[in-house]
């Protein structure tokens, strides 16, 4: 019976320490892309690259290139993400990283310009609610699943009103409420990400496999932070 329990304990001690290093690779990976895609901003902005994103005070071919590009490679790494080696899947993270930081060259100009310390207090803010949805969705023992596809649904409302304002920019209240509903949303698919990455840990014994989920995990929860510090951006920023 004692060997019994010892046996049950060594077992629990290896796949806690096991889930440690899951997450570890998967935070380890997620700020990485968050540190590429800071880099290619700034680099873009002081080496004087944002003539190639705006121009004539419009977006230039280039941008759209990177938004849109960036915005299929997402999508085609996470409908591949387990067919491809974890090692590829990884480099797939840190090109949409490059793309990303890109796309949001602008915003951050116009943060640059108008409002400098709006940039860091974005960053603040969508870093503490990262944190705290992350463990809330680590911790909770309250099925989120439910949340799935209204956040779905969300989501794509998001990007469908995104495309929309690039020909009739939103102005006043209603960009405000689509920036709330962005920072709720991404928000909360944080705590859900974080559920399911636990729940698949669990369900999950190949190595491959796992690291694999790592990068589909990483690239999940680094498109939230970004969606989240944007769209606390906007708010503060806001008309």
């Amino acid at each position: 019976m004692v060997q019994h329990v010892t046996k049950s304990q060594s077992n629990s001690s290896v796949r806690a320490g096991g889930i440690d290093l899951y997450l570890r690779k998967i935070f380890t990976l997620m700020f990485g892309a968050v540190a590429v895609t800071a880099i290619t901003t700034f680099v873009t902005i002081y080496m004087g690259g944002i003539r190639l994103l705006v121009s004539g005070g419009g977006m230039t071919p280039f941008f759209y290139i990177m938004l849109f590009g960036g915005l299929a490679i997402s999508i085609w790494a996470q409908v591949r993400a387990f067919s491809m080696r974890p090692a590829v899947a990884a480099l797939m993270l840190f090109i949409y990283a490059i793309m990303i930081g890109f796309a949001i060259t602008p915003l951050i100009w116009g943060g640059l310009a108008v409002n400098p310390a709006s940039i860091v207090w974005a960053f603040v803010i969508a870093a503490l609610m990262f944190a705290f949805m992350a463990m809330f969705g680590y911790k909770t023992a309250k099925n989120l699943s439910f949340l799935g596809i209204f956040l779905m649904m969300g989501m794509i409302g998001l990007i469908l009103v995104g495309i929309i304002s690039m020909i009739w920019p939103l102005g006043g209240i209603a960009s405000t409420i689509v920036c709330a509903i962005g920072v709720l949303v991404f928000a909360l698919f944080t705590a859900y990400d974080m559920q399911t990455l636990k729940r698949a840990y669990a369900a999950v014994r190949d190595d491959t496999t796992q690291e694999q989920l790592a990068v589909l995990g990483a690239l999940h929860l680094y498109i939230s932070f970004i969606a989240m510090f944007q769209y606390v951006m906007g708010l503060l920023n806001r008309d």
